[in-house]
């Protein structure tokens, strides 16, 4: 197998994890629908970033102990889950203060760009599963004659260029679809239906560490 092949390969079955509704897909299509262009993309940025950190860690083995670790599995998802959980009922309950503002001007969400990219990166870094597709995939994908933290990287790099174009069809819909629907009435409605898919997930992954 050569570098090209291995490249082309692994995008085949990135593609199809990459366009899946999940919890990333709804992290950023939520910050381009109630916040900016600047922070949906920096959310993905985050993402892309937890990505690398994951692809690194496949390449050098650091993710069999997900495999191999029942311990380490249980407390990384519970982590995740209650991270999970603690950010739909952050959003659940801003939307509830949101309510006394007026129609005619949403509300401005606090936090900037930073904020955005740590919430995509921790979400990233917190989801077991991917730390497990990664195991189960990259090496398949592996060179010889190429270091396997070198060639994890490349192959993380190809997903985070997958995940950078879907991301962007989001925002930009999320983004066009936020201009056409300016009102406070719609922000919480998406805060609502968002912290409750945050917590759906996080109440999932709680019951799988089990």
């Amino acid at each position: 197998m050569t570098v090209a092949s291995a490249l082309v390969g692994f995008a085949a079955v990135a593609v199809l994890l990459t366009i899946v509704p999940g919890l990333d897909s709804a992290l950023i299509l939520r910050s381009a629908l109630t916040r900016s262009k600047t922070y949906a993309f920096s959310t993905a940025l985050g993402i892309q970033a937890g990505t690398l950190v994951w692809g690194a860690a496949a390449g050098v083995g650091a993710t069999a102990v997900l495999a191999t670790s029942e311990t380490a599995y249980r407390i990384l998802s519970l982590l995740g889950a209650c991270y999970l959980v603690w950010m739909g009922v952050s959003l659940l309950v801003s939307s509830v203060r949101r309510h006394t503002v007026t129609e005619q001007k949403p509300p401005v969400p606090k936090g900037g760009v930073w904020r955005g990219a740590s919430a995509g990166l921790l979400t990233n870094l917190l989801n077991p599963k991917v730390g497990v597709f990664y195991l189960a995939t990259i090496p398949q994908f592996m060179v010889s004659g190429i270091p396997p933290l070198v060639m994890g990287v490349l192959l993380a790099l190809v997903h985070c260029a997958l995940g950078m174009v879907w991301s962007t069809f989001l925002v930009l819909g999320g983004s066009a679809l936020r201009a056409r629907l300016r009102s406070a009435s719609f922000v919480r409605w998406v805060d609502r239906v968002t912290g409750g898919v945050l917590i759906a997930f996080g109440a999932r992954l709680a019951l799988n560490a089990r």
